[in-house]
C-alpha cells in the first residue's frame, strides 16, 4: 500500500459522523431532550460548532510553591514556635506595681481675689511636670534608686541563664542598668492634664512596690528642690538690694558720726542759728551804744569820761561782731571766712546722703517683704493620687498577647516578601 493511500485511510478512520460529534459536545442533560423533540439532523444543525481542546492537566506543586512554603515556615512558624517555647520554659513571671502622681501648686489669694473669683486655689504646673518627666528617664534617678533599693539585685533575682531576655546581669554598667530601666518601667505622661502614670515590673511583688515607692520619694524630693530654687530665685534680687541699702545706710551714718567727732558739733545748723541770734543781739547792742554815744556827745563835753566809756563799749561790740562773723564764715568788708560755712555745707551733704540711704533702705525692705509674701503664697508639691500598689498575680510577660502580635507581624512580613517575590518574578 502506498503512502497516500495510508494517509487517506487514516483520515477516514478519524472522521466521525456529525450526529455523534454533536452528541458528545452537548451536555448529557440536554441531549435526551433534543433527541425527543427533533430528528438527529435538525439537532446537529441547531447546535453551534466549536473546537474541542484536550482536558487540563492535574495541578502539581512546583519549585516556587515549595520555596514559598519554606519561607512561611522560616518567617512565621519558626519564630512563633521558638517564642512559645521560650515563654513556656524560660520566661519568668513578673509583677507590676503602679503609681500615678502630678505636680500641684497651691496659691493662697487675698480676700478680695477670693470674693471676686479672680484666681483659683490650685492648679498644675506644666513646666515642672515636663521637667519631672525628663527626670524619670535620667541616669541620676536610676543611680539614686539603685542606691536605695539595689536595682541590680531586684532585677537579677532570675539569672540571665534562665531568662536572658527579661533578667539583668548584675555585672552590667550603669548605662546597662539605665537601658534595662526603660524596659522595666513604663511611663505614660498626659500633657493635657499633667498626670504621670508609672508602672514598675519586678520578679517579686514586694520588690516592685519598693522600687515604685523609691521613685515616688525621689520625684517628691526633686519637686521640693525645684520649689526651693524657685523661692530662692524670687527673693535673691530683693535680698541683694536690701543688703546694698543696709550697707549704704551704715556708710552714711558712719560718715556723719565721724564728722561730729571731728568737729565736736552735733548739729551745725543749731549752732548756726544760735550764733546768728548772738550776732543779731550784738548788732542791736551796737546800735544802742552808738545812739548813747551820740547823745552824750551832744549833751556833754568832749573830755567827759562817759564818752570815752561809750566809745570803748562800741569798739568791744564791733570786735565781738567781727569775731562772730568770722566764725560764721560771713567775713567782713569783702573778706571771706570759710570755717563754719564749710562745716555747715559738709554737714548738709552728709544729712542728704543719710536721708537718701534711709529712703532706699525703706524701699528695699518693703520689696523684700513683698517677695517673701509672694513666696509664702505659692506652694509646689507632688500629689500622688495613686499610691504604689502591691500585686497579687503575675501579669507579665503577656505570653498570649506577645505571641499573637509576633505571629501577626511575621505573617505580614512574609506576605510582603511574597508580594515582592512575585513582582520581581513577573518582571523577569
Amino acid at each position: 500500500m502506498s503512502d497516500s493511500a495510508a494517509e487517506s485511510i487514516k483520515g477516514i478512520r478519524t472522521i466521525r459522523p456529525p450526529e455523534q460529534a454533536q452528541k458528545r459536545a452537548l451536555p448529557r442533560s440536554a441531549a435526551p431532550d433534543l433527541e425527543e423533540s427533533a430528528p438527529p439532523r435538525q439537532v446537529a444543525n441547531a447546535v453551534p460548532k466549536f473546537n474541542i481542546k484536550p482536558p487540563a492537566r492535574r495541578a502539581r506543586p512546583r519549585r516556587r510553591h515549595r520555596f514559598l512554603f519554606l519561607t512561611f515556615v522560616l518567617i512565621v512558624v519558626t519564630p512563633v514556635c521558638l517564642s512559645g517555647y521560650y515563654f513556656s520554659t524560660h520566661a519568668a513571671d513578673q509583677y507590676a506595681s503602679r503609681v500615678a502622681f502630678s505636680v500641684r501648686t497651691e496659691e493662697q489669694s487675698s480676700a478680695i481675689e477670693l470674693l471676686g473669683g479672680i484666681t483659683e486655689l490650685s492648679g498644675s504646673s506644666s513646666s515642672d511636670t515636663d521637667i519631672l518627666f525628663a527626670y524619670l528617664s535620667s541616669q541620676e534617678l536610676v543611680t539614686r534608686v539603685d542606691d536605695l533599693v539595689d536595682l541590680r539585685a531586684v532585677w537579677s533575682r532570675v539569672s540571665t541563664r534562665q531568662d536572658p531576655l527579661f533578667a539583668f546581669d548584675p555585672d552590667g554598667t550603669i548605662e546597662d542598668l539605665q537601658e534595662h530601666w526603660h524596659r522595666k518601667i513604663s511611663i505614660v505622661y498626659d500633657s493635657g492634664t499633667g498626670l504621670i502614670d508609672l508602672q514598675v515590673l519586678a520578679f517579686d511583688p514586694l520588690d516592685a512596690m519598693r522600687v515604685a515607692q523609691a521613685v515616688l520619694g525621689e520625684c517628691a524630693g526633686m519637686i521640693n528642690s525645684l520649689s526651693r530654687i524657685a523661692q530662692e530665685d524670687s527673693i535673691r534680687f530683693t535680698r541683694d538690694e536690701l543688703a546694698n541699702a543696709v550697707e549704704r545706710l551704715k556708710t552714711a551714718r558712719r560718715a556723719l558720726t565721724q564728722f561730729r567727732n571731728r568737729t565736736q558739733i552735733v548739729d551745725p545748723t543749731i549752732d548756726t542759728q544760735n550764733q546768728m541770734g548772738l550776732l543779731v543781739t550784738l548788732q542791736r547792742q551796737l546800735a544802742d551804744a552808738l545812739i548813747d554815744s551820740d547823745l552824750l556827745q551832744d549833751t556833754t563835753r568832749e573830755n567827759d569820761p562817759r564818752i570815752v566809756q561809750a566809745k570803748r563799749r562800741i569798739e568791744v561790740i564791733r570786735a565781738r561782731i567781727a569775731s562772730e562773723r568770722r566764725n560764721l564764715g560771713l567775713g567782713e568788708e569783702g573778706e571771706s571766712g570759710e570755717a563754719f560755712a564749710n562745716l555747715v555745707g559738709e554737714y548738709e551733704g552728709l544729712i542728704v546722703d543719710r536721708e537718701f540711704a534711709e529712703t532706699a533702705y525703706t524701699a528695699a525692705l518693703a520689696a523684700h517683704d513683698s517677695a517673701l509674701a509672694e513666696v509664702r503664697k505659692q506652694s509646689r508639691y507632688l500629689a500622688a493620687h495613686v499610691k504604689p500598689t502591691l500585686a497579687e498575680k503575675a501579669q507579665y510577660p503577656e505570653r498570649g498577647k506577645t505571641m499573637a502580635l509576633l505571629a501577626l507581624f511575621c505573617f505580614f512580613a512574609w506576605s510582603i516578601f511574597c508580594l515582592v517575590f512575585y513582582s520581581l518574578r513577573d518582571r523577569s
